[in-house]
């Protein structure tokens, strides 16, 4: 299958530019990329898609998605979580380990892998529990998780308390040349909270944790990083003084990224002024003036990835009272123009945004993904940076509609999106 892509801007996040061209897909990989008129005849294509100047990207690869088989069916599933992917421009999900039970030994996480590839027409990728059960006490059988086809190791949101299994952990991934990725928080601080510390989370009433709590598990991840070596990743900062840290270690070449999700990067702790629970989050939404660091800092490279954090939650674990609801959001339908909404602004450039979305979690993985270059594979989408829509919760593929978006007004709709060469989600265009 040959495919010409024509009169489309190419986003290129290698080469930090915007440039109208056309792109050939030859099977499952790109073959071709030029900037300006098509030069090729058009009879020896299968497809020819006329882009008529809209973008087109390199696949979203979206780390930290949850997937909620085995254990909680009823929330998301494979065959709906791909096809909400699909729709919203995702390519690859890297998914996490705490379902119900962990994903913690061998066999479990070759369900998974069977699972994905019997439903899913995305790529999907599994992390694997780094401690059994999640409990921070006993190693998982690492060397094993990475035979079974593990893309790394993380105990997600359960904060290890142990430092000396952490170490040992850290010690054995390390040895392996795996990735591991972490939850920066100090449990004790941020036990019980639903809200970030300060003037409104009081005069809400709500239970919260100081911003301090996220620095105070920076530095201490990063100090048994250095001790160990390990390959390390934060799933998510959100907070101004934990960038220092992060700044300091890469300086003195940790081999160390972090990741921003994309509701800290839109939304601040005004938005759960009416105690509405799909706002809250963990860890929970931060003040304006963090929410404007952690932009800066990914438009300046000191956060690597964007992530949705996917993290659905059916209606009766919403329905209660803000403290006592489950936190967590879906985003796999909503991070493209979630993430526009940082274009439109101008806060940062389209090679910029497509750069912590697509190739710094291709690289960081070590996916042969995520760019327009030639011999790449072909995971693109196509893409309208400017048409409007109110998005309507019920109209989302994901089994659970809990999103803070809901009613707002958002611009960007996904056209095309294409996986392997292959289209996994089409708009009717001219062709």
């Amino acid at each position: 299958m040959k495919i010409l892509l024509k009169n489309a801007h190419l986003i290129d996040p290698v080469l930090d530019s915007v440039k109208l061209g056309y792109l050939i897909v030859c099977d499952d990989k790109i073959s071709k990329l030029c900037y300006g008129k098509v030069i090729e005849d058009e009879k020896f294509f299968d497809r020819v898609i006329d882009c008529s100047e809209k973008y087109l990207a390199p696949g979203i690869i979206d780390v930290g998605v949850k997937i909620c088989e085995p254990g909680e069916r009823h929330k998301e599933s494979f065959r709906t979580a791909s096809l909400a992917a699909a729709s919203g421009g995702v390519t690859s999900i890297i998914t996490r380990p705490d379902t119900i039970p962990a994903i913690d030994t061998p066999e479990k996480l070759e369900f998974v892998i069977k699972r994905a590839d019997t439903v899913s027409p995305i790529n999907i990728y599994p992390m694997a529990a780094l401690t059994r059960d999640r409990a921070g006490s006993e190693m998982t059988e690492l060397g094993l998780l990475r035979d079974a086809g593990a893309i790394g190791f993380t105990d997600c949101d359960q904060v290890m308390a142990n430092n000396k299994v952490l170490t040992r952990c850290l010690t054995y991934a390390a040895s392996l040349d795996m990735l591991v990725q972490g939850h920066p928080q100090d449990i004790t601080l941020s036990a019980g909270a639903s809200a970030t510390s300060g003037k409104f989370a009081s005069l809400k009433g709500l239970p919260s944790v100081n911003a301090i709590a996220e620095t105070i598990g920076v530095q201490r991840d990063l100090a048994i990083v250095e001790l160990t070596g390990v390959k390390y990743h934060f799933d998510q900062l959100s907070t101004a003084r934990a960038l220092d840290p992060l700044k300091r270690a890469k300086r003195d070449g940790l081999d160390v990224t972090a990741g921003a999700s994309i509701h800290h990067l839109t939304l601040n702790e005004m938005d759960i002024g009416d105690y509405r629970t799909f706002f809250k989050i963990k860890p929970p939404l931060r003040a304006e003036d963090d929410r404007l660091a952690m932009i800066e800092a990914v438009a300046d490279g000191t956060i690597d990835i964007i992530s949705s954090m996917h993290t659905p939650q059916d209606e009766e674990s919403k329905r209660l009272p803000f403290e006592e609801a489950a936190s967590g959001a879906v985003g796999l339908e909503t991070i493209l123009p979630a993430s526009l909404k940082l274009y439109h602004n101008n806060s940062i450039s389209l090679p910029k945004l497509f750069r912590a979305l697509s190739l710094n979690p291709a690289k960081r993985f070590n996916l042969n993904r995520g760019t327009l270059e030639p011999n790449k594979k072909a995971d693109l989408v196509l893409f309208d940076a400017d048409a409007p829509f109110v998005l309507n919760r019920f109209n989302l593929n994901s089994k659970s509609k809990n999103t803070p978006y809901d009613e707002s007004l958002m611009q960007g709709k996904v056209i095309k999106t294409f996986v392997n060469g292959q289209e996994v989600y089409g708009e009717s265009i001219n062709e």
